[in-house]
């Protein structure tokens, strides 16, 4: 008799759960996966899926606005946010029955309702104790709401996904991707769009020349960019919501959409009962292998707060299997991750920023910027641009940015050349594509000066 009910239970149908679910039963392990929701987890149902499709939804009235340019006519053509969001919703029911059938196919059990920790083997779900040699935490994170007077009256971006209508005037609070990403969708479906943000400017964190392009180009589209701004109170009125600005400026709104960060799925789980650790933010603490202090509990995913993207939590579950069921320990490499965000126009970036190579020695910076071949029939002014950051001793490649059309399939080809080890002479002897965007990187010559220390004129 199996000492164990089984071999592993997963807490969260999301991608990294299921993924560690796939591989382990894959690898002859007894697996069972508790989800108190739907299968799919943030990504699938309220994150990178959904919302690409409104960016995708929102990139068609650009496209019409610049078809005229290239003779097609415009007479009868219409939109209905309605339409797209049952059709955003039909596809995320799709995606949630393949999630169901891939755990059933490989004999993963599915256990409906809340999974809570009794001890460092035992998952108590469903009004049932389920004991298991290896737990393993995949409950994500959540949006955070800040203590604002009236933050009841606003939304995040899991609501902002279901909208019954779209909202005339919309007022974002926050600078990340998905403040930006959700402008430019509303921006483009043609709502009045005010952007609040306490920091001087979008996407903090990322390559300076990127949050400079974006933020010059998100303003030429219209959106209203209030940078070193917060929020004092909300207020719903007969005509809407009403902010009061750090400025003690009102600015009324339809719809206020809150995206200042997100929080740990920790609380509830019996972490602190089990002897699991968590930082401040409520974040599991784990080693490089993702083991928790418990060590029969391991974590991975947005629970863990590492670095929050979808490949990444795939990849540490991945890990994770190699090192509890096939005899191959295998730490996360979490070097050279690409990364994009689907703003309009979308940013994509791999390896290191300008700032962050130079505090490691000296560089050579090679920047363009370019007016892409559709926008000039167009007449549209938007530009692209593409930035690589290059080690100067060694010639190899830290970092590759860039803002424009098509960046995010781009920069996916150049994060494997990272990950070999690329350096600028083999990108100059690469043979370009033309007319691209992506040539643009291999026909980089003029390198950018030097900044002037501090004092010198």
């Amino acid at each position: 008799m199996a000492r164990w009910d089984w071999d592993l239970v997963v807490l969260g149908a999301g991608s990294g759960g299921v993924r560690a679910a796939r591989l382990a039963a894959e690898s002859g392990a007894r697996v069972a996966v508790v989800e108190q929701g739907r299968v799919g987890g943030t990504c699938v149902l309220r994150g990178c899926v959904p919302k690409k499709l409104l960016v995708i939804g929102a990139q068609f009235a650009e496209a019409l606005a610049d078809m005229p340019g290239f003779g097609w006519g415009l007479e009868g053509v219409t939109f209905d946010w309605t339409s797209l969001i049952a059709a955003k919703n039909a596809e995320l029911a799709r995606l949630e029955t393949v999630y169901a059938r891939a755990l059933r196919d490989v004999g993963v059990t599915l256990i409906e309702g809340r999974g809570v920790l009794a001890d460092a083997h035992t998952v108590e779900a469903a009004g049932q104790a389920h004991t298991a040699a290896h737990i393993l935490l995949a409950t994500g994170a959540r949006p955070a709401l800040p203590e604002v007077p009236g933050i009841e009256h606003a939304v995040t971006s899991d609501e902002a996904l279901d909208l019954l209508q779209l909202p005339g005037r919309v007022a974002i609070v926050g600078g990340g991707y998905v403040a930006v990403e959700f402008a430019g969708i509303f921006n483009a479906l043609g709502a009045r769009v005010t952007q609040i943000l306490r920091g001087d400017t979008v996407l903090r964190g990322f390559d300076a020349d990127i949050r400079a392009t974006l933020a010059e180009e998100m303003v030429r589209k219209g959106i209203d960019l209030r940078c070193g701004t917060t929020v004092r109170s909300i207020e719903k009125t007969a005509a809407g919501t009403s902010l009061r600005l750090s400025d003690d400026e009102t600015l009324e709104a339809d719809l206020v959409l809150y995206a200042t960060g997100r929080r740990p799925n920790s609380q509830g789980l019996g972490l602190a009962e089990a002897g699991i650790e968590v930082d401040r933010k409520g974040a599991v603490i784990v080693d490089s292998f993702s083991r928790t202090t418990v060590p029969s509990v391991y974590a991975v995913g947005d629970l863990t707060d590492r670095r929050n993207l979808t490949p990444v939590a795939l990849a540490e579950a991945a890990a994770f299997v190699q090192t509890v069921y096939r005899n191959r320990p295998t730490a996360m490499d979490y070097r050279h991750i690409p990364t994009a965000v689907f703003s309009l126009p979308p940013v994509a970036t791999v390896g290191a920023t300008e700032a962050e190579a130079r505090r490691k020695g000296e560089v050579d910076v090679y920047l363009s910027r370019f007016r892409p071949m559709r926008n000039t029939l167009a007449g549209r002014n938007e530009r692209s641009m593409t930035k690589m950051v290059v080690d100067r001793a060694t010639g190899r490649v830290a970092g590759i940015h860039m803002v424009g059309a098509d960046a995010p399939e781009i920069i996916q080809g150049f994060a494997a050349a990272l990950k070999c080890g690329v350096t600028k002479a083999q990108i100059d002897a690469t043979l370009g594509v033309h007319p691209t965007a992506a040539e643009e990187f291999v026909t980089l010559r003029d390198r950018r000066p030097d900044p002037q220390p501090e004092g010198e004129d």
